[in-house]
């Protein structure tokens, strides 16, 4: 089957609620669309959200880059031939993730559709649900706490926190969050990469009786050997995120000792599905987690991220609430949520569906 067009688009997302993490204030999101349509009517459906203090690439570079003349030789293509294609685009833009995995996301959905088949099941599905975190912005007391209550309310028993702007407030805000629910909620923490080793284990040593199941990044990236001073037990439950970006990335990570014991796996990052699998490959070989977390991003690339993650074994951790803070998305469909968990819709392709 013949691809027949393809479009992209620009699309500013509103947000609920504007929301702060470490040296950052969101109230909007800039999500690129892009679609590839076969001969046959089907169209699968991609969407990109970089960020570009991570990976260097906009969304409106993302944007011209999917709608250059490079992407014209693909018109007639066969959709079978769709790794092909991955792999001519990752030559092409190496340093584009966003680019890459908005094809990559729609090229998969297009040739899932056309085979009959969930996206998952061009890999294999292991997992059918798993419980997924909800993000706490960087906040005050009072506003933690009644965010908190509210989630806990909608059925989340997962709290993921953003710290990294002031390590005393952090600690309260985590003695407070365990004080209200105690061991009803699973903390998780994320700072963005804003302490210093110091601040770390100021952090590490407060809050030691909270059990708190991970840590995202608590160090800027090329910070990564200070890690190894702590102890292992420590260490496993360290994510690595912004150090994590490609392959390459993941395979200096996996050399022992190991600065991280958990892989923060983003489509925004590492381009899509395919660059995605070969990650989770690495990780898988070296006995470190998987944890899939993704940027503000629309149901289209959550739900393509959830695909992902369900078709590996070692999949221990999701944080794909990124849709949940979308005051407006352009599809509906992809995945169920209930009581905080997360499943696939069972449909061929990603199973979404355009409303806009």
């Amino acid at each position: 089957m013949k691809i027949r067009s393809i479009r992209a688009r620009l699309k500013n997302l509103a947000l609920r609620k504007p929301y702060a993490i470490a040296n950052l204030v969101c109230s909007d999101v800039e999500n690129v669309f892009l679609e590839v349509e076969l001969d046959n009517g089907i169209i699968g459906i991609g969407a990109a959200n970089p960020a570009p203090e991570v990976v260097g690439e906009t969304p409106a570079l993302c944007l011209k880059n999917c709608q250059s003349a490079f992407f014209e030789r693909f018109v007639g293509r066969d959709i079978s031939d769709f790794r092909l294609i991955i792999n001519e685009i990752r030559l092409q833009y190496p340093h584009a993730p966003g680019t890459l995995a908005a094809f990559d996301i729609a090229l998969h959905d297009a040739y899932a559709q056309w085979q009959g088949i969930p996206v998952v099941a061009l890999y294999g599905q292991k997992i059918k649900s798993l419980p997924t975190s909800v993000t706490i912005g960087i906040m005050d007391v009072a506003e933690t706490l009644s965010e908190a209550e509210a989630f806990f309310q909608q059925g989340f028993r997962i709290l993921k926190v953003k710290t990294g702007m002031d390590v005393e407030e952090d600690i309260e805000r985590m003695l407070k969050l365990h004080e209200r629910f105690g061991h009803q909620i699973t903390l998780r923490a994320d700072a963005n990469q804003g302490y210093d080793t110091l601040a770390l284990r100021r952090f590490l040593s407060a809050t030691k009786n909270l059990k708190l199941e991970l840590i995202e990044q608590p160090l800027p990236v090329g910070a990564e050997k200070e890690l190894l001073d702590l102890p292992p037990a420590v260490r496993k439950t360290l994510v690595a995120d912004e150090s994590l970006k490609s392959a390459d990335s993941a395979r200096i990570l996996a050399r022992q000792p190991q600065p991280f014991g958990i892989f923060n796996i983003k489509l925004m990052k590492c381009g899509g599905i395919a660059g995605a699998m070969e990650i989770a490959g690495i990780a898988g070989n070296a006995s470190i987690d998987l944890f899939w977390g993704c940027n503000d991003e629309s149901i289209v690339s959550i739900t393509a991220a959830l695909h992902a993650a369900f078709a590996c074994t070692h999949t221990r951790y999701l944080d794909l609430d990124g849709s949940f803070d979308l005051a407006e998305d352009v599809v509906s469909g992809g995945f169920r949520l209930e009581n905080g968990c997360l499943s696939l819709a069972g449909e061929t392709g990603l199973g979404v569906y355009r409303l806009l």
